[in-house]
């Protein structure tokens, strides 16, 4: 089995462990709520109280405000798994450009699994909190994937080595909500129940999630390479080949500039000329400022089309589950037969605005579907479900092609012979350290976006925010003409 496919199948682990419990956020603290209602005093009734004055300020439902007071407090502990995600990120990065992309991934398994015995042992909710800063202070498999790929591949593959993220996360966000939310309902067997111990009330999902990655960890350990330092390097007439470290995966047709496009084919044909480390430092800050504002605005979306369904259709979590697995669907189809391929021809860079693009068109149509929701259902409804389709095209291309384009700028690695050192020509372009920081813009703005879009939502109502959505997603669009210009190469070194 190819490193590809190794990363591949741990993330579809790692992944389908992650989204299990994101259905349950709301009623895990509907649980809590219920055991912790005769303290007053106590963490989650402050909490509640906190939320519940903040919402006030911009809103006032006219019916059932414990319920939004509980769904919010749902997004904002999500909010608070993306802040830890930012912090956390750029060290994980560094750890592994220094000590090895295995090591640190193994150590970050640990952290997972810990919070997953937590969790099922939590029976308050500050423990239940502490299960999930675990977590985000642990998570580390995507990141360090991404590295992984972009050790293994070329820079003309790396597009489609990285497209692999993306599908993974398309079929976990499908399928493991609904086996989060299914086995919910399945308490455990009695000998787990009278063994003494107190369990979670969502036990049973906790310890499938336990157990995928207990099943994750042993598959790493034997059968992940170490990848870090270790480069492909292309033969003269384009085959692929390893620096007497590396290991192949895949194809190449040449060397990929900046933007993505193949100037190298098996005739030997000249690669443009490599850009120089202030070209990809600025190149780099750039693609994180985009990635930071893109999720910002995007995450925000996403966040609140449950609160539109809901006040306008008064959708179940049935429906709103079927919207939300329609948009993995076709994402997932979308990378595996559309993007993989485009991007070799149009670039990473012209990927990602024409993700944008998409995004706000999107927006555009979810702008109108509260004016026509009373006197056109139907059509309001079939607007809907057009806007779902712009928005799995977004997630199919955006974040994966401004990732593959962030790694083309860094340090392709090698070992030197003589110290056995990774190869460095800048501390800030090794490969882990720059990728977990452009991660962390990313978890930056996934933090901040529905805390904004809530307010906005609650302030102005919807059909105001997603034309101002839409309005500052056209003007990323804008911003993105230098991205897609440029064409930026990393420097392959000699050694």
């Amino acid at each position: 089995m190819n490193v590809e496919r190794i990363v591949f199948f741990s993330l579809v682990l790692d992944l389908f462990a992650f989204t299990i419990p994101l259905p349950l956020f709301p009623r895990i603290i509907e649980w809590y709520t219920k055991r912790e209602s005769s303290d007053p005093n106590g963490f989650l009734s402050r909490t509640l109280a906190f939320v519940s004055a903040t919402r006030g300020l911009l809103y006032k439902p006219t019916s059932n405000p414990q319920k939004w007071d509980i769904v919010l407090l749902g997004g904002l502990m999500g909010s608070v798994f993306s802040v830890l995600q930012w912090f956390i990120s750029p060290h994980i990065g560094s750890l592994s450009d220094k000590y090895g992309r295995k090591r640190v991934l193994l150590i970050t398994m640990i952290g997972n699994i810990l919070s997953a015995v937590v969790w099922i042992q939590s029976t308050s909710f500050a423990s239940y909190l502490l299960s999930r800063v675990i977590g985000g202070l642990s998570e580390g498999n995507v990141q360090l994937a991404i590295a992984i790929l972009s050790d293994v591949s070329t820079a003309a593959n790396r597009s489609k080595a990285l497209a692999h993220v993306g599908i993974a996360f398309a079929i976990c966000f499908c399928i493991g909500p609904p086996i989060g939310a299914y086995f919910a309902s399945r308490p455990l067997p009695s000998t787990f129940r009278t063994s003494g111990f107190e369990l979670n009330v969502y036990a049973t999902p906790a310890l499938i999630t336990l157990i995928l990655l207990l099943l994750e960890t042993a598959f790493l350990v034997f059968a992940l390479p170490e990848t870090r330092g270790k480069r492909i390097q292309t033969t003269q007439n384009g085959e692929p080949k390893t620096n007497g470290n590396g290991v192949a995966n895949g194809k190449t047709n040449g060397t990929a500039n900046g933007n993505g496009k193949a100037n190298g084919h098996s005739n030997g044909h000249a690669s443009p000329k490599p850009a120089t480390v202030e070209q990809r430092l600025a190149l780099l800050k750039k693609l994180r400022k985009t990635h930071f504002l893109f999720l910002g605005i995007f995450s925000g979306v996403e966040f609140t089309l449950t609160f539109l369904t809901f006040d306008l259709f008064d959708w179940n979590n049935r429906q709103n589950g079927t919207l939300i697995g329609s948009i993995g669907i076709i994402s997932a189809l979308l990378q595996g037969g559309y993007v993989r391929r485009a991007i070799p021809k149009i670039g990473e860079g012209m990927m990602a605005k024409r993700g944008v693009m998409s995004c706000f068109t999107g927006l555009i149509l979810l702008s109108i579907v509260p004016l026509l929701v009373t006197n056109y259902s139907t059509l309001s409804i079939r607007l809907l479900q057009a806007a779902a389709v712009c928005m799995a095209f977004t997630s199919a291309t955006v974040v994966n092609s401004l990732t593959a384009y962030a790694s083309l700028q860094c340090d392709e690695g090698g070992v030197d012979k003589d110290t056995g050192k990774v190869i460095q020509e800048h501390p800030e372009l090794a490969k882990g350290k720059a990728l977990g920081k452009f991660r962390s813009s990313g978890q930056l703005g996934r933090a901040m976006g529905p805390l904004l879009a809530c307010a906005s939502y609650w302030t102005f109502g919807p059909s105001l925010t997603y034309a101002i959505s839409a309005v500052a997603m056209f003007a990323l669009s804008v911003g993105m003409k230098s991205i897609t210009s440029r064409k930026v190469v990393a420097v392959s070194s000699k050694h």
